[in-house]
This record gives structure tokens, sequence and C-alpha cells, in this order.
């Protein structure tokens, strides 16, 4: 290795490393005061009254009813962090200290977009949610899906026509990449509105979601890095910095919670970065945890539509467990263990098919 090729590596480094402490540091600075607003306009959670399938959420606010009334919408502090970063990597560009900003049209545009547009339903979601308007408390389903489609369907049109993208890698070392050509936007709709819901399913539990976040956009920045994709590798450092100093808060007790705002925001903007790394097939295995998360709730839901019983005690399976008896933090726990060990196979996988 050249003296030249070190000294890039280094500068890499502390672009992606600083920008994601920058994220954490700026966090950590405005949650008091972020924090009091909250209290101030009464922005507490509500539990809502009827589950998914329409039934009351009987089992879920006996187990959640302790949590009424914590502040919520802590998501808007985790992306608009990412989006203060964001600028302040342009001034600092301009000022000549950043050789680049963390805003590219090539790597960063779209999953900027996504995190924005998708914040802003889940914040619509939440408002609704704590001042108790409608019978749902909260968007209806149907209203979510939509409008997840609609940005899922606007991603994938810039993927396809603009930025030229229409095949995924197999999760295989060596195999050919798979070619979809103009399906490629229905399965980047598809890739967008899964991952969003499941990471919405797994944020009840304290420091469930951020923790698993943590370790997806960990990896997913190694495999931005190692293909080559230096500014969205920096954006997922961020990403992970914000989630990291919200962990800090949101550790059980939690001093406030993510939000529709958060997770949605999120857990949409995860796909998009898993479509721009090509690697869309590894995200089941990264996201691992998230993956059955989602398929508890759809296994439960199909269940108690055609053969009128449960599988589990309740869905998402973190609330079964619950159920059973397991303490939250000892969930949270084993679930970030084995989305740890997922994450680490699922970028070691994802690097073998890039290097």
């Amino acid at each position: 290795m050249t003296t030249l090729t070190l000294s890039l590596i280094i500068e890499d480094l502390v672009l992606i490393v600083g920008s994601g402490t920058l994220a954490f540091i700026i966090f950590i600075i405005l949650t008091p005061w972020f924090h009091n607003q909250l209290i101030k306009f009464k922005i507490g959670k509500q539990l809502r009254e009827n589950a998914l399938s329409g039934e009351k959420s009987t089992i879920f606010n006996q187990l959640h009813a302790k949590k009424t009334g914590t502040p919520t919408m802590g998501g808007l502090l985790i992306w608009g962090t990412i989006l203060l970063v964001v600028a302040i990597s342009m001034i600092l560009q301009r000022m000549g200290i950043f050789h680049q900003s963390l805003f590219n049209r090539n790597e960063t545009w779209i999953p900027l977009f996504t995190l924005i547009a998708c914040g802003i339903l889940g914040a619509i979601d939440d408002y609704i949610n704590v001042r108790g308007i409608g019978k749902h408390k909260g968007l209806s389903a149907k209203w979510k899906f939509f409008w997840q489609f609609v940005f899922g369907l606007a991603g994938g049109w810039w993927f396809y026509s603009k930025l030229g993208v229409n095949s995924i890698k197999m999760p295989i070392p060596g195999a050919p990449e798979l070619y979809l050509g103009i399906w490629y936007i229905p399965v980047f709709i598809f890739i967008i509105i899964a991952t969003s819901n499941a990471v919405n399913f797994t944020d009840g539990l304290d420091g469930l979601a951020a923790g698993l976040l943590i370790l997806a956009f960990g990896s997913f920045g190694v495999l931005a890095y190692a293909k080559g994709l230096l500014i969205l590798s920096a954006l997922c450092a961020v990403i992970a910095g914000a989630n990291l100093a919200f962990l800090w808060f949101n550790v059980p007790p939690a001093k406030f919670y993510m939000g529709d705002t958060g997770s949605l925001a999120l857990g949409a903007t995860l796909g998009v970065i898993a479509m721009m790394t090509g690697q869309a097939l590894i995200l089941p295995i990264i996201g691992f945890m998230f993956v059955v998360e989602a398929l508890s709730v759809i296994i439960q839901l199909t269940s108690k539509k055609f053969f009128k019983r449960k599988v589990f005690k309740i869905a998402p399976i973190h609330h079964h467990f619950e159920q059973c008896g397991w303490q939250e933090y000892t969930i949270v726990m084993r679930f970030w263990i084995i989305g740890g060990i997922m994450g680490a196979f699922g970028t070691i996988l994802g690097l073998l098919n890039i290097l």
C-alpha cells in the first residue's frame, strides 16, 4: 500500500467517523431542549385502542399502560440532526475544510428525500395519535400504505430513469446480477414499503429498533464504502451516530420514543440504501430481526383471518415474549445479539460479492 493510498483511506475515515461523531454530539446537545419542547406541547404517546386486525388491543394496553404520556416523536430530532450535519458539511465544503459535502446527487439525494418524505408522513401519523384525532388515533394503515407506495414509486422511477439502475446483485459470490428491466420499479416499491413497515413494527420496546438500526446502517456503511460510495457510507455513519445518541436516552426506561416519524423514515431510508449498494437481497440477512418482526405480524393476521386463531399471544413477536414473562431488556438485548450476528454475516457475504 502506497503512502498516497494510505493517506486517502485516512481522509475517507476522517470524513465517515467525523460525520457520525458530529451527529452524535449534536443530538446529545439538542436533546434537553427538544425533550422540554415535547413536554411543553404535550407530545405524549397515546396507546391505540385497536390492533391492525381491528380488534381491541387489550393485551398490548395492559403491557404498556405505564408508557402512556411518555414524550414521543423523537424521530424528528433524529432526522433533523441528520439534515443539520448534511447542511454543516455543505458549509464546510464551501469554506474549503471538507473536500466533499454529504449532499451528493448520485449517492445521497434519494436517501435524504426518502428520509424527509417518510419522516413527514410519520410525523402526521404521530400528531394525530397524540391529539387522539379520529377512531384510529393515527393514520389508517391504508393511508400510510398509499403514501409509502407513492414515495417508493418516485424513488424507483428515479433509480430506473435517471440513474439507469435496472438490476440487483445476487447474494452469491461470483453470480451475475439479476436483470429486472422495468420490473426494477415494483421491486423497489416493495422493498421500501416492506422495510419501512418492518422497522415500524419493531419499534415497540425501549431501545429495540434503535439498536438494530445502528447495526443495519453500520453494516451498509461498510458495504457502501467497499463499493466506492464514500458519501453514502458517510451518510450511513451519520444516521448510525444520530441513532446511537437517541439510544442513549431510549434505553429502559425511555426518556422519549422515536415514533412513526422515526421508524417509517429510517426503515424506508434503509431500504433505499440497500438498493443503492446493489445489495437488496442481503437486506433480509442484515435486517434479519426486522424480517422476523414483520413475518410475525403477517402470520398472526393471516391465521386470525382464515383460521380464526392466534399463532402468537400477541404480535409483533417481541410482545409475544413479553406476554410470556420475559423482561423488556432481556428481549431487547437478545434481539440485539441475533441482529449483530446476522448483520456481521450479511456484511461478510456482501463484501464477498463486491470485492
